[in-house]
């Protein structure tokens, strides 16, 4: 009976269907690109720039100084290693760069190169050149903003100058061995990659260093494993990357949280129209209910009959909505949406991926269809308990 009646008017129904189709699907597609982009967004930070967690000398956030190091950092990272992390050392400290008749000041970055990739894909991020190689110990890698501003290219020379920790002038030639593509703002700009060991006799620094990079266990969620961290290293400021970048993290939580309100009011504009569709179905039937119910027929019968016409509608739109879901997410998952046309995406001093790929869970269709459905049948019950309260005398009578 339900099935014959929501075909009594097919344009109805099909329009009703169809608005119900068409939202679900857009919905699906927008969770699923939402997702793409915020797991394209984490991943860059986490495994391109910040790592899951980053670990300082005291107050070293607050006034960087390259005699504030961490002791022994071998002995922690063994620590870390040992309750599952990954860690990796780096140190830091500041110079000035000339090539020809340009110069700039830069962030020097001594890595250990095989540890490193263990912890960053920086290495993975070269526009032009090689990494860097434990063989060429004067070659360095430059930032590609930063290369620009020199006017060098690879196998150029750079002369750098600062102070050594023992007070003395530090300063050395150095050949670009390759050039990033862009990145972070702050390794655009000013980012100078270069061995570990090239870095200490540089700076005359045997001993120590300024930053350890880590990532977490699969297993761990990021907040359980920063305390895990810092217990590891109780004398030590442990910050994880959404306390490092709060922007992009409080981005992030507000995209999720705006994609629900998109949903929720798109779906209440589609509540709204079966809600007029299923008042207009019942004023059609006034006469037809009044019959059922003075034959016996109980009012929790009609409100289940209404519900289930409701239900039919909704199930064959989801069906439509997901089939024509699939070869579109096909297509944003493995080709995506280029964005470098429109002059890439960055945010907060963050250059991500120019292509915008879909992720395809199972949050994709699970979210959008519960709250379609939920949304939807909360818009029928009106009609339906109006159907179901009609009195047989009057509904005999009506015209």
């Amino acid at each position: 009976m339900a099935w014959r009646n929501i075909w009594r008017n097919a344009r109805r129904t099909a329009v009703t269907i169809g608005a119900m189709a068409l939202a679900l699907l857009a919905m699906v597609l927008v969770t699923s690109m939402t997702e793409g982009f915020l797991g394209n967004m984490e991943r860059r930070i986490v495994e391109i720039e910040l790592g899951d967690l980053q670990i300082y000398a005291r107050d070293y956030q607050k006034k960087p100084s390259i005699y504030n190091l961490i002791d022994q950092p071998g002995e922690l990272v063994q620590r870390l290693n040992d309750a599952g992390f990954r860690a990796a050392p780096r140190l830091l400290g500041g110079a000035l760069v000339a090539a020809g008749n340009e110069s700039a000041g830069v962030s020097l970055r001594g890595i250990e190169i095989e540890k490193d990739q263990q912890v960053s894909e920086i290495y993975q991020q070269i526009d032009s050149g090689h990494w860097l190689s434990v063989d060429d110990a004067t070659g360095v890698v430059l930032g590609k903003r930063l290369a620009k501003t020199l006017g060098v290219q690879v196998g150029d020379e750079l002369v750098v100058l600062s102070q050594a920790t023992d007070g003395s002038m530090a300063n050395d030639l150095f050949f670009v061995r390759g050039v990033l593509v862009t990145t972070g703002d702050a390794t655009d700009r000013a980012g100078v990659f270069l061995p570990a060991d090239t870095f200490r006799d540089f700076f005359i620094l045997p001993v120590g260093a300024h930053q350890l990079l880590v990532r977490r266990p699969d297993q761990l969620d990021l907040e359980l494993s920063t305390r895990q961290a810092a217990r590891l290293a109780p004398q030590l400021d442990v910050r994880n990357w959404k306390q490092l970048m709060p922007t992009l993290a409080s981005i992030s939580e507000s995209a999720r949280a705006a994609m629900i309100g998109v949903m929720f009011v798109m779906y209440l504009v589609i509540a709204i129209v079966i809600l007029n569709a299923t008042l207009m179905a019942v004023f059609e039937r006034v006469r037809e209910f009044g019959v059922l119910k003075a034959l016996g027929v109980e009012p929790g019968t009609v409100i289940r009959l209404i519900l289930v016409e409701t239900a039919m509608q909704t199930a064959l739109a989801c069906t439509i909505a997901l089939s024509l879901s699939l070869p579109a997410l096909y297509y944003l998952s493995t080709t995506g949406l280029n964005m470098g046309k429109l002059g890439g995406v960055s945010m907060a001093g963050m250059t991500f991926d120019p292509y915008i790929r879909a992720v395809v869970t199972t949050n994709s269709f699970i979210l959008p269809v519960v709250l379609l459905v939920t949304i939807v049948f909360s818009g029928a019950v009106y009609p339906a308990v109006k159907a179901a309260r009609i009195l047989p005398v009057e509904a005999m009578r009506h015209q």
